[in-house]
């Protein structure tokens, strides 16, 4: 059911591991839905619900980061370390985003108002979890140590200074900063532009 990659990292002194990385060979054994080409994983990083997990191309994941639940990467993505993506309800990540260190995503939330009990250790009859699925548009980056709450969209092209609040929606081609996040100035789409001839 779950996949728990520690069990199989190899100690730094073993001579056969030339890379942090997870070879392309190693990719297929973890489990994933899918997982496309190019895609560089950390043995550092830790999936839970592997099965519910699609990886496009280009992907890089780096060390020490927690990934669970229903998600969807795209391709030309890095999710930089010290990265929790909580996908109860579903996260996806569209093209060209990504997100700085030490940020985390909740598409679920327990309810904290007293009438209910909160943990995983729980029976589910005693508690109340609710939440929404996450969805990054493309363009789009996180600052570190940033936290997006469940039922966010963060619309195509959008920038998010560290250390932000995202509690609600967020409109395209801006760059947002704050908690909660609220738009600072409009943001260029020029980089659009350097993908012209490649398509």
């Amino acid at each position: 059911m779950f996949a728990i990659l520690s069990r199989q990292i190899k100690e730094p002194n073993d001579k056969n591991m030339t890379t942090s990385f997870y070879t392309e060979k190693e990719l297929t054994q973890i489990g994933f839905k899918e997982v496309g080409k190019n895609v560089l994983i950390s043995r550092y990083a830790q999936f839970y619900g592997a099965s519910d997990m699609i990886i496009g191309n280009n992907v890089r994941i780096d060390d020490f980061c927690i990934l669970s639940g229903k998600i969807k990467l795209g391709s030309y993505i890095h999710i930089s370390a010290y990265n929790a993506l909580y996908g109860k309800f579903g996260i996806e990540m569209e093209d060209y985003t990504g997100l700085s260190p030490r940020c985390t995503l909740f598409s679920a939330t327990d309810d904290f108002s007293g009438e209910y009990l909160i943990g995983p250790t729980i029976d589910s009859k005693y508690t109340n979890v609710t939440g929404g699925k996450i969805i990054i548009k493309k363009y789009s980056q996180l600052g570190s140590n940033c936290v997006v709450l469940p039922e966010v969209t963060i619309e195509e092209g959008v920038a998010v200074g560290a250390m932000s609040l995202i509690n609600k929606n967020l409109s395209g081609w801006g760059i947002y900063k704050g908690i909660p996040a609220k738009l600072h100035s409009k943001r260029s789409n020029k980089l659009l532009n350097l993908l012209i001839n490649e398509y």
